[in-house]
């Protein structure tokens, strides 16, 4: 049987562009979107162009207030959010380019985004 030298066989990696303390934000920002009602949320807030009042997400959310406000806080705390009092509401919208951000923080991670899978029956 033939030996094979693994150090042949192992094709070295080109160094990351990314650094350990922008992976650990990159950490934390996935940390704060890992929450399904918190990507409800901005879900919401990306398919409209007004602001959205914090008594709205109650009834969509099917959350209590302090719920409400606890996900929202997170998610202003983060820079996806930015808030404004108007009386005694407060008003949500998505910061500008806040996703887009997001998005190009993990370089080629679209390239490997695969189509989702269609059904041939029925269809």
């Amino acid at each position: 049987m033939q030996r094979t030298n693994v150090a042949q066989t192992c094709r070295s990696m080109a160094p990351s562009p990314m650094t350990g303390s922008e992976a650990a934000q990159l950490e934390r920002l996935f940390k704060v979107i890992a929450d399904r009602h918190r990507i409800r949320i901005l879900d919401l807030l990306a398919n409209t162009t007004e602001a959205i009042c914090v008594c709205e997400f109650q009834p969509a959310l099917g959350l209590s207030q302090p719920a409400v406000s606890y996900h929202l806080g997170m998610l202003t705390r983060a820079g996806f959010l930015e808030k404004e009092k108007r009386g005694r509401f407060s008003y949500y919208r998505l910061v500008s380019g806040a996703l887009e951000d997001l998005g190009r923080a993990v370089p080629g991670a679209s390239a490997h985004v695969a189509e989702p899978a269609r059904s041939s029956a029925g269809g």
